[in-house]
């Protein structure tokens, strides 16, 4: 159902809007740091959000999501604990890994607007948004 805008808040007019080309992935990223390159770096690089400059912190996160995964597969795989040779239960290193990798993924979603907090903040080329939303206000009340 279309609503328009129903909190009549303010819409950010310079929300970024597509445009761009993804830039080269760096030979060195793992295989599935790679995979989420290509992924999630088409969308950003269409919306005007990932450039040259921006390779560096992009790979990080790239990075980060490819360490992430694999810890977190293991654990799927393997459980979160492991009993030591003395019979105790110790947690897997991957846990740690896991929540240290979603830390920093979280620190660059934040960067790259992959948060619905970050894309509100996210201030982009004027696409006349406000305009679109009034039309569709005006004729949604008749």
């Amino acid at each position: 159902m279309l609503e328009g805008n129903p909190g009549h808040r303010p819409l950010n007019k310079k929300e970024p809007m597509p445009k761009g080309r993804l830039p080269r992935c760096p030979d060195w990223l793992e295989y599935d740091a790679k995979k989420e390159w290509k992924r999630l770096g088409k969308v950003l690089a269409e919306m005007g959000m990932l450039t040259n400059l921006d390779m560096m912190a992009f790979a990080g996160y790239c990075q980060a999501y490819a360490r992430w995964k694999g810890a977190e597969e293991f654990i799927t795989q393997h459980g979160d604990m492991v009993r030591t040779p003395n019979g105790y239960l110790q947690q897997v290193p991957q846990v740690s890994i896991a929540q240290t990798n979603l830390k920093i993924m979280l620190k660059f979603c934040e960067q790259f607007g992959l948060t619905p907090s970050a894309r509100s903040r996210m201030i982009g080329e004027e696409n006349g948004a406000e305009k679109e939303t009034d039309e569709m206000e005006l004729l949604l009340r008749g």
